[in-house]
Formats: structure tokens, C-alpha cells, sequence
């Protein structure tokens, strides 16, 4: 699996421009070949007894005596690998179109292929040594492909900014994996659960903090999310890829691998893990309120239901099958809408800004039905995937926290809002676009794609959800419930939420369906300026950390210039002054000289008389 994508990438940078003819074709190869291994490897885990399904594979001494390299295949592992390889060879399939006239585009490839073998060796990795190769290969990857128009100046900073964000959360996972080997001698997954029994809770919650912190940054959690909005600033397809399959699905995937931690008896830990989710989860959908760049649109709608997902995460093996039953089939309908967000722009001369669509339905009717069954999916519309996933984090939440769960049906009433006035600003009312613009369907090898993901979206989640399938199949790698839950049709918080989502999309219909939609972005209130500029995280970090920093950063240089330089060169002025003044005694005259030791002999002769008669 893991091989695969990465000899592709190291041809296709290797070999350079000799393999831009069929550079495309490799990736794809690549990443639909190790899909292909992903499933195989699936039928032969489930072909074990349900006790036999965690299959280790040694490698090698990776730190001798310290530390062995190896991989790990069990139900939650191999769930992540046939997501990323899935869905991540259908966004390789949907860039061979979008990316057909970029002269690059065998670089981008290779870059995707990198992303792919980075991801699959974080999830795969049997041990968190392995596991942190991987998050950093992940977090290059990002780097690269955010910035892979570095002609932009704006997508280079972001690039820049993904990448510092997510060395800070990197920090908390390092100094995590320092305080794991310290406390039990080991960091593999396998023998760390056995030996946190008894730990001191202080330990384990300062562990459960640290590794949160790491998934706070690949996952885009606050307070670590403000790099997810800027990294729309790549090409459409890495925005997919991002935000479907790979980079912010690893921290919810590091929370659940390291469940022994957070749900250590009295740690606290895994109530930080939902309060954080549940926090984002709102910001997330207030700033998809106000966004009319249809990519940072969705990528507040990613950021808003990765916490949903640690919101589920943070509920314990009652909530684990939810939350990722929610990241895999977010995985399908994000990317769908993601994707069908890059089919608009492809169709309209890569404008991003919604206010200057409108009606496009008519003359994208693929895209417009494949985006819509997205968007039902989101929004937990009845018997769609969304619904049986999503709702199912909202009822276990609400039964474990009601202050958490019913900020979670309120968030769903926010998504209800946002997404339906994404879908109407886009294909409903009349045309608003530019009069160069000519929409137009995309290609069928962009189209496919959508539709494999749509059909994805639509029965995905029951199929996991009920008869506990997914719960049932995971309860070897992450534990099981003392008692299976039931997915009510009917339930309290359900019908609440259905309640919210329909008020939000009726909403959104008033304002932006059946009203005419302002060319041009009205001022609007102080909340919707609160949400346009992100809640303010820029600014705060700036207030916090950028600002801080560069006193400091001055007051050091000061400090450099006038006290350390200042000693170092004031000593050698005074040396070098003194050396000028004594030098003059030197006169290059030998009666001088004569005079000076003449006189020298007689001070001397002097002294030993003086001493002598004493």
C-alpha cells in the first residue's frame, strides 16, 4: 500500500520531465494499485476471527533495542486505508482533467502520490515513532501542494502558514511521544494499553493534552485552525484531498488510536477532546455563514465537522464507531463537493466568488445533482449518509453531555443555513456572471468521479450505522460499548435537529434563494464581520504570538548590537587604544633606547643601595 504511491512519487521526481507525456497516468496507477492491495488486504483481515484481527508486520530495528519499525492491520487501520486510497485515486482520476493544461502537472502528481504513501504510513504504522514519520511527511506534502502555484504570493503565505501552524501542534505530539517512552519504556500502539494501568492521572492526562494539541493542528481544531481557510489558495484537487481523505482526518485517527490515554479512569483528558470539537463544530459552521468563496465555504464546513468527529471521538468506544463512521462518509461527500466546487470554477474561469454565479444548474446538470446529494448528505437529510452518522454523534452525545449535545444539534441548524445558501448563491436564481464567463460541463474523467462519490453519499452511512456494522467490525482495535446503541429514526435530539436544519435551509432560501442576491458583498452586522474574518484568529494569534515575538525579537537584536557586541567591540577598542598610546614608546631611536635603559640600571642600582642600607 504504502510502496506503491511512493515509487511513484520518486519516478515521476526523479526522472523529471521526461515522463510529463504519461507522468499523470503513473500517479493514478500508482494510487489505484495501492486501493487495490487496501481491499485485499480487507477480505484477508476479515477472513480472521474477530480475536485474530490485528495483524502485525515486523520491518526492522528502526533505533536498535529502542525502537522497531513495523505495521499494523486492524479494523481501524485498514478503514483509514480504504478511505485514503479510495477516495484519494478518484481525486487522482478527477486531476488528470482539471489539471490538463498546467505545464506542471507531472510535479503535482508526484506531490499527490507523496501525500497518499505519507498518510497511509501514518495510519499503518504500528507505533507512534512511525506514525510521527508519516504526520510529518503529511505536513510536507501540505506544504508542497498549497503552494504549488508559488507564482502567487498569497499561495506561498499560505503554504508558510500550514506549515508553522502545524509544527506548533507537532511540538505537543513530539514532547507526547517524549512522556510516553519516559512513563512506560515503549511507544508501540500494542504494549502501551496494558501498561496504563495504574498510571498516575496527572501522567495520562498530561499525555492525552499533548497528543491533543498535535491533532488540534492536522486536524484544524481550535485553536490551531487558522492555516485550513488560507490552504484553499492550491489547486481544487489538494483541497479534496485535504479535507476528504487525509491530512485533517489524522488527528481524529491519532485521538481514537490513542484512546487508552484519554480514557484512563479520572484523566479528563477525553471530556477536553469533546469540549474541543464542540467548540469547533460551531466556529466552523458561524464562519461558513459568511464566506462567498465557495472553497473557503466548504473549508469552514471541514472544520465544523472534524468537530464533529472529535466531538464522537471524545464520547469513548460508545461514540468511536459514529465518529468514524462520519469521517468516511464525510470523506465521499466533502470530496464530492470539493470537487464539484472545482468543476463550477473549471466552467467559469476559476472565479471562486458565489455572488457571481447563479442559475448554473441549467448548464451544469451533472455537477449541480452530484453537488446536491452532497449537500443533502451534510446537511443529515433523512436516510442520506450524513444523517445516520452525524445524528448518531448528536444522540450519544446528548446522552453523555447535554450541554455538548445540544450545542451540536444547534450546530447542525447552523449547517443547514450555510450549505443551502451555498446551493442557492451557485445553481438557483438568475445568472449573475461575468459576460467573458461560458459555464459549461466539465469533462467525463471529472464527472465520473463526482458520481462515484454521490452514489457514496447516499447509502454509505446506513450501511455502516445500522445493525452496528461498523461499531462491531472496529471493536477489536478501539474496544466495544457495554452496550451496543440503537439508531433511533425518532429520537429527542433527532427531531430537534431535522427541526433546525429545515429552519436554517428555510432561511436560507428567504435570503439568498427566492431574494435577489447583491452583486457585491453588503457590509453586513458585527457577527457577520465576526465570521468573514475567521472569528478574529488571525488577529488574536497576531495580538498573542506575532506581536510578542517581534519585541522580543528586537529587544534580543538590541540586546545582540549593544550589549554582546557592544562588550566584544569595546574590548577590542580598548585594547587597540591602549596599543596605539604604548606603541608611541617605541621610537625606532637607539639613544633613545640607550637613554631608557641607562635609566632603567640606575633606578634599579638605586633601589638594591636603598634595600641594602636598610
Amino acid at each position: 500500500m504504502i510502496a506503491f504511491p511512493l515509487v511513484g512519487a520518486f519516478i515521476l521526481l526523479a526522472f523529471g520531465r521526461s515522463t510529463n507525456r504519461w507522468g499523470h497516468l503513473l500517479g493514478v496507477a500508482m494510487s489505484l494499485a495501492s486501493f487495490v492491495v487496501a481491499v485485499l488486504a480487507f477480505f484477508q483481515l476479515i477472513g480472521f476471527g474477530e480475536e485474530e484481527r490485528r495483524r502485525a508486520v515486523e520491518l526492522y530495528d528502526f533505533i536498535p533495542g529502542l525502537v522497531k519499525m513495523g505495521l499494523l492491520i486492524d479494523p481501524l487501520s485498514i478503514s483509514f486505508a480504504l478511505l485514503i486510497t479510495g477516495v484519494g485515486s478518484l481525486i487522482h482520476i478527477y486531476s488528470i482533467g482539471y489539471m490538463a493544461h498546467d505545464e506542471h502537472r507531472r510535479r503535482f502528481f508526484a506531490y499527490l502520490n507523496l501525500f497518499v504513501a505519507a498518510m497511509l504510513l501514518l495510519v499503518l504504522a504500528d507505533n507512534y515513532v512511525g506514525l510521527f514519520i508519516g504526520w510529518e511527511g503529511v505536513g510536507l506534502a501540505s506544504y508542497l501542494l498549497i503552494g504549488f502555484w508559488q507564482f502567487k504570493p498569497s499561495a506561498a503565505v499560505a503554504a508558510k502558514k500550514a506549515f508553522v501552524v502545524n509544527r506548533v501542534g507537532d511540538f505537543g505530539l513530539l514532547v507526547g511521544m517524549f512522556v510516553i517512552w519516559t512513563t512506560f519504556g515503549t511507544l508501540a500502539f500494542k504494549d502501551l494499553a496494558a501498561k496504563t494501568t495504574g498510571v498516575e492521572n496527572g501522567t495520562t492526562l498530561a499525555i492525552g493534552l499533548l497528543l491533543l494539541l498535535g491533532a488540534c493542528g492536522k486536524s484544524a481544531q481550535l485553536p490551531l485552525q487558522s492555516w485550513l481557510l488560507d490552504a484553499m489558495e492550491g489547486p481544487t484537487p489538494v483541497s479534496a484531498l485535504i479535507h476528504a481523505a487525509t491530512m485533517v482526518t489524522a488527528g481524529v485517527y491519532l485521538v481514537v488510536r490513542s484512546g487508552a490515554f484519554f480514557f484512563h479512569e479520572g484523566s479528563g483528558a477525553a471530556l477536553a477532546v469533546a469540549i474541543v470539537g464542540a467548540a469547533t463544530l460551531l466556529a466552523g459552521a458561524i464562519i461558513g455563514c459568511a464566506k462567498d468563496d465557495i472553497k473557503k465555504g466548504l473549508a469552514g464546513s471541514t472544520m465544523s465537522q472534524i468537530g464533529y468527529m472529535m466531538l464522537g471521538a471524545g464520547l469513548g468506544p460508545a461514540g468511536y464507531a459514529f465518529a468514524i463512521g462520519h469521517l468516511i462518509t464525510h470523506g465521499f461527500f466533502k470530496a464530492d463537493m470539493f470537487l464539484g466546487a472545482g468543476s463550477v470554477m473549471h466552467g467559469m474561469n476559476d472565479e471562486v466568488n458565489m455572488r457571481k454565479y447563479g442559475g448554473l444548474r441549467k448548464f451544469m446538470p451533472v455537477t449541480f445533482v452530484t453537488f446536491f446529494i452532497g449537500y443533502l448528505a451534510i446537511i443529515g437529510f433523512p436516510l442520506l449518509s450524513g444523517y445516520f452518522t452525524k445524528d448518531g454523534i448528536i444522540e450519544t452525545a446528548v446522552e453523555h453531555n447535554q450541554v455538548l449535545g445540544w450545542l451540536a444539534v444547534l450546530g447542525a441548524g447552523i449547517t443547514g443555513f450555510y450549505m443551502s445558501r451555498m446551493v442557492f448563491m451557485t445553481f438557483f436564481g438568475e445568472k449573475r456572471w461575468a459576460e467573458d464567463a461560458h459555464p459549461h460541463e466539465s469533462p467525463a474523467v471529472m464527472t465520473w468521479p463526482l458520481i462515484i462519490l454521490s452514489i457514496g453519499s447516499i447509502g454509505l452511512g446506513g450501511y455502516l450505522i445500522l445493525s452496528n456494522r461498523l461499531m462491531l467490525f472496529l471493536a477489536p482495535a478501539v474496544g466495544r460499548p457495554e452496550e451496543l446503541p440503537a439508531f433511533h429514526f425518532a429520537s429527542t435530539p433527532g427531531l430537534a435537529t431535522l427541526a433546525l436544519v429545515a429552519v436554517g435551509a428555510a432561511f436560507a432560501w428567504v435570503k439568498y434563494g427566492r431574494a435577489e442576491v447583491p452583486a457585491v458583498q453588503p457590509r453586513g452586522s458585527f457577527l457577520t464581520t465576526f465570521a468573514r474574518r475567521d472569528l478574529y484568529g488571525d488577529a488574536l494569534n497576531e495580538s498573542l504570538f506575532m506581536r510578542p515575538g517581534q519585541w522580543l525579537t528586537r529587544i534580543a537584536v538590541f540586546f545582540d548590537n549593544r550589549g554582546i557586541d557592544g562588550l566584544v567591540n569595546g574590548l577590542a577598542a580598548g585594547i587597540g587604544g591602549s596599543s596605539g598610546r604604548l606603541r608611541r614608546l617605541q621610537t625606532g631611536f637607539a639613544r633613545t633606547y640607550a637613554l631608557s635603559i641607562f635609566i632603567g640600571a640606575a633606578l634599579l642600582t638605586g633601589a638594591l643601595l636603598l634595600v641594602g642600607n636598610i
